[in-house]
């Protein structure tokens, strides 16, 4: 099992739990949207914490994975859209809980959440560039803004928590081992609210957003495939998983006009 469950009054903590850096293959990505779905249905959840044990939040997709069968970037991209729709879609709030690194999926899960309570050694990037691949700046989009999520996209370049509070992407910083109580503390207050209001105002706030996260992530899963077919994505993922330098001088743009 890659997830746990803790439950509280009211509260459910679903902690991402699958070392060494917490990133998820393809059935992992499946039971995250499956279990956040399900805790969606329950009338004795009112909010949802979403954190992880280990190193840091989340690493994204499980890149030996898919180095060993390319095929399974269909699988990938269903269980990731999957997950970050149910988050999305949960009818009651989501706070996630990041401490150490959030990278790739992890973006789309903090991206996905209601809000985001990061601890003072948080850092956020998106490396899909140097692994071969594309998405979840969707996500990023979602709590850095145009100009930062293009800048992270392109780099692959982190933030820390610090700048990311300043341009407002995560609620509020704390102690690492204090993260852990505030974020159960603020989905106890909460969770001691109507839960018919909650629910109504979780559906209201998601109606009013002016770019619907679940059609953008779609828009972009293409142009993910459609990257890894191309040679350069294989030398990016065989790069990776060799921890060399990639060397993409001997292939040329295709499909880009």
């Amino acid at each position: 099992m890659a997830l746990e469950l803790h439950e509280h009054e009211g509260v459910a903590e679903l902690v991402i739990a699958n070392p060494p850096v917490n990133a998820l293959g393809s059935a992992g990505w499946r039971e995250f949207a499956d279990k956040m779905r399900a805790l969606g249905q329950r009338d004795d959840v009112h909010c949802v914490v979403i954190r992880a044990d280990g190193r840091g939040f989340q690493a994204g997709v499980d890149i030996k994975e898919l180095q060993a069968d390319g095929t399974k970037i269909v699988d990938v991209n269903r269980g990731c859209y999957d997950t970050f729709a149910a988050i999305y879609d949960c009818p009651v709030p989501v706070i996630s809980a990041v401490h150490g690194y959030c990278i790739g999926g992890g973006i789309g899960i903090a991206g996905s959440s209601d809000f985001v309570v990061a601890s003072d050694d948080a850092t956020f990037a998106l490396t899909e560039i140097d692994r071969g691949a594309l998405g979840a700046a969707t996500h990023l989009m979602r709590m850095f803004g145009m100009q930062k999520t293009r800048r992270m996209l392109y780099t692959a370049e982190p933030i820390d928590a610090a700048e990311a509070l300043r341009i407002g992407g995560v609620e509020s910083v704390v102690p690492r081992e204090k993260l852990r109580d505030e974020a159960l503390a603020l989905a106890r207050t909460i969770a001691s609210k109507s839960p018919k209001a909650l629910r109504l105002a979780k559906w209201s706030l998601n109606g009013i957003e002016l770019l619907d996260p679940k059609e953008s992530y779609r828009y972009e899963q293409g142009f993910t495939l459609e990257l890894y077919t191309s040679p350069d994505s294989q030398e990016a993922r065989d790069a990776f998983v060799e921890k060399r330098d990639a060397d993409f001088s001997g292939n040329e743009p295709q499909g880009t006009k």
